[in-house]
């Protein structure tokens, strides 16, 4: 499942992923409030949680998360990854390098310093 995460400025989406994420979670939750900030401000922070009950993706979710990526991929501003998955944290550092825009893994302890990194100027 995704969730928005409230109270974020404008131009930070802010997603939190737990238990099973779907291809409809993306299509209801993340690429409409993404879509929107990127018209809005034509770039888009993304703050993606990974909650600790988080249990997998459904090969959907993986599809609709790739082609929302690559078809908006000079919209992204930064991306901040909040994780104790060790899987995950270890993917994205893997392809750090590679991403043309600002991106960053936190642990789950270190949410202050994700916030404060993905709102700065």
């Amino acid at each position: 499942m995704l969730e928005l995460i409230p109270d974020l400025p404008d131009k930070v989406v802010g997603v939190r992923a737990s238990g099973w994420v779907g291809a409809g979670d993306y299509a209801s939750v993340l690429t409409p409030a993404t879509e929107a900030a990127i018209e809005r401000h034509g770039k888009v922070r993304v703050l993606y949680e990974i909650a600790p009950d988080f249990l997998g993706y459904t090969p959907g979710a993986m599809w609709d998360d790739m082609r929302l990526g690559l078809s908006h991929l000079r919209a992204w501003e930064r991306i901040a990854v909040v994780t104790d998955n060790d899987w995950i944290a270890g993917a994205m550092r893997m392809f750090l390098f590679a991403m043309p825009f600002p991106s960053k893994v936190f642990k789950l302890a270190e949410m202050p310093q994700a916030l404060e990194w993905i709102v700065a100027d």
